[in-house]
């Protein structure tokens, strides 16, 4: 096992493992760290955690030291800076008619990058919008497309369930999700009911799709032709929990088997 704190950039829910590097740091405090964007300050999340190596999608970076209060303020200059320069962003995309919504910008702590998450349907030539932002900013611009889960995780919401956006609230990494996953559950395939915010399946789904997956094993589905004392019936209803199911036989009656 390793130990790790979680760090969050920007006021982000997602959370980066880091390795402490005999810094002692706490949740709460903010920590300095060299990234592949440059440098920037983070705010940790998480107190001292032990993780399985193994289980880790990427290799772990150190920390280099508590952030100092001047760095701290610079961070949330940059912040609050950030918003604004989003607002003007659309602005400037709206008066050069691209068909594209900015979604999020932010600054490296020495403000020699900015930038911005997108999304939009289609492709977007964005090289003049870019020149008209380093323009203004006098900074490297780079604009990066992301798709609808990204933009849901961003802006946040309510869910079907009634309470935030799983996306927004805890969920690190957003993996695929598949029709297959809300067909092993037996639900209705209705979009209404299926989709997140986003207009996506619904991260939820996959939850429990292996509980599902293994309590499917060895049972017939509904449809399927089961032969019962040398006749063929048509199996009707599955209870997956309680491992049983009904088979229609030809004369009209249904019989219930236990696995």
């Amino acid at each position: 096992m390793t130990s790790v704190i979680g760090v969050s950039f920007n006021g982000s829910n997602k959370i980066y493992y880091f390795l402490p590097n005999n810094n002692e740091v706490k949740k709460g405090d903010h920590v300095y760290l060299e990234t592949e964007r440059g440098p920037q300050v983070a705010e940790v999340v998480t107190n001292l955690i032990e993780v399985d190596p193994s289980k880790l999608t990427s290799a772990l970076k150190q920390i280099d030291r508590l952030a100092t209060k001047e760095e701290i303020k610079k961070a949330e200059k940059n912040m609050a800076d950030a918003v604004k320069a989003l607002e003007n962003a659309n602005k400037i995309s709206k008066e050069l008619g691209l068909d594209m919504r900015l979604i999020s910008a932010s600054f490296t702590l020495d403000r020699k990058q900015l930038l911005f998450n997108f999304v939009s349907d289609d492709r977007v030539d964005f090289r003049e919008l870019a020149k008209k932002l380093a323009y203004v900013y006098k900074t490297r611009i780079e604009l990066r497309q992301v798709g609808a889960r990204d933009k849901a995780k961003d802006i946040g919401g309510i869910g079907q369930c009634g309470r935030g956006l799983c996306c927004a609230k805890f969920l690190n990494d957003i993996n695929s999700v598949s029709i297959n996953m809300a067909k092993n559950q037996n639900l209705a395939l209705n979009p209404q009911k299926i989709n997140g915010a986003c207009g996506r399946l619904m991260c939820c789904l996959s939850y429990e799709n292996e509980c599902y997956a293994d309590y499917k094993k060895g049972l017939p589905k509904v449809g399927d032709k089961i032969s019962v004392d040398g006749e063929t019936g048509k199996v009707i209803y599955l209870d997956l929990f309680a491992k049983k199911y009904k088979v229609e036989m030809p004369d009209g009656k249904v019989l219930e088997f236990e696995k």
